[in-house]
């Protein structure tokens, strides 16, 4: 019976899934560490996880039954993808099933800063009773500037203005505005007009330390500060210095450089104590519908990856759907991308009198996949394909 590591606390529809396809199950609540999950990974086929657990090229080469790994989230920087494809491990993640939750905790944070929800409820629970309208703002009328205008900040983009909110944003890439949306040209020009400035952006390298000292500086007085995308990507020393100094106003931040990885393990940050500042564990997609809604999602797409070869949506492979046929055996060829491979696999092929019913080829970089639906595929033909030089990865999928 194949064999799948769940990792992090995944729904249970992940699992679930995965033994209703006929695979022996193993969860851990935590995250693992590089030797704990070489050890882990074992005769293992398929891993879940979400953003803690490191899969690095070190993991990669000490888990050769590794078919496959499932993202249960939106990012996958903590997958070395280059090393993954390379030793033809398919990487799937969600980049879509918790885009609303995010979007909906962005607009309660922006309205509980706005109105100094976090001061308020402090001052009550000190038994302090301070009704003033003092630094309290309505949301309507105000500038949201968006960094990163992808699936997360389209949605919010629209949704700020069903408030009345004005919404500027800023991409690298050449985006589409959605309603009255305004591209800035730059991210300076973003930070002189906004009033709230949230971060979405991906966890590209290069993205790294991209909200700084400066940028604080560069913001509007009394703006308010949201990162609900990566750790990385803010100067946080920087970010007490501008609350503190009365410059930014407030803060909402639910990812950090350095996270724990256990439920319960110590957090420490630079940003607790302060006024009018909301700390979130890294929850921003954690509601039960979207952490559901991704347990579906990933494992189906490991499943029908391990069933038909279906590489759809896969952030690290080529792209291949081919509809199945019965009574054929399909042969899922991923290997180096170098001239000549669907000669050579289609000569070999016909030499030991396999018929093709249905074939496809697609390319990646430095991978090539090949699906073929063949009929009286032959031992001998697989062994052959196997022991070609630009092999990374054969299997066949009756």
């Amino acid at each position: 019976m194949p064999r799948a590591l769940l990792l992090e606390n995944l729904h249970p529809q992940a699992r679930t899934i995965l033994e209703s396809a006929g695979y022996e199950v193993v969860t851990r609540s935590g995250a693992l560490d590089e030797p704990e999950l070489i050890e882990a990974l074992q005769g293992v086929q398929l891993l879940g996880i979400r953003s803690k657990t490191q899969v690095t090229e070190a993991v990669l080469d000490a888990a050769p039954d590794l078919v496959a790994v499932g993202a249960y989230c939106i990012g996958t920087n903590q997958i070395d993808l280059h090393a993954a494809a390379s030793r033809g491990v398919a990487v799937f993640n969600a980049p879509f099933s918790n885009t609303r939750s995010v979007v909906e905790i962005a607009l309660a944070d922006i309205i509980a800063l706005t109105r100094r929800l976090t001061v308020l409820n402090g001052s009550m629970h000190d038994g302090v009773w301070n009704k003033s309208a003092d630094g309290a703002h309505e949301v309507r009328g105000r500038t949201l500037g968006i960094v990163g205008y992808g699936n997360i900040g389209t949605q919010l983009s629209v949704l700020a203005e069903n408030l009345g909110m004005s919404v500027v944003f800023y991409d690298t890439a050449e985006k589409l505005s959605l309603g009255n949306a305004r591209r800035a040209e730059t991210l300076d020009e973003l930070l002189d007009v906004a009033d709230i400035v949230t971060l979405h952006v991906d966890g590209r390298s290069g993205n790294a330390g991209l909200f700084g000292a400066k940028q604080f500086a560069r913001m509007r007085e009394g703006a308010i500060f949201l990162n609900l995308s990566r750790g990385f990507v803010v100067d946080y020393a920087a970010l007490r210095d501008a609350v503190l100094a009365g410059h930014v106003a407030g803060a909402a931040v639910d990812v950090f450089p350095v996270e724990p990885k256990r439920k319960g393990d110590p957090f420490e940050s630079e940003l607790r104590g302060l006024p009018n500042v909301i700390l979130t564990p890294h929850t921003g997609g954690s509601t039960e519908e979207a952490q559901e809604a991704i347990g579906q999602f990933v494992s189906n797409k490991l499943r029908d990856f391990m069933n038909t070869g279906t590489t759809m949506l896969s952030v690290n492979l080529p792209n291949l759907t081919l509809e199945h046929r019965p009574n054929v055996h399909r042969l899922t060829y991923l290997h180096r991308n170098v001239p000549g491979v669907l000669a050579a696999v289609n000569q070999t092929l016909a030499e030991h009198g396999a018929n093709i019913e249905g074939q496809l080829l697609a390319t990646r970089g430095e991978v090539g996949y090949v699906v073929t639906d063949a009929v009286a595929v032959e031992r001998e033909v697989v062994e052959a394909l196997r022991a070609r030089p630009e092999t990374i990865r054969l299997r066949v999928v009756d």
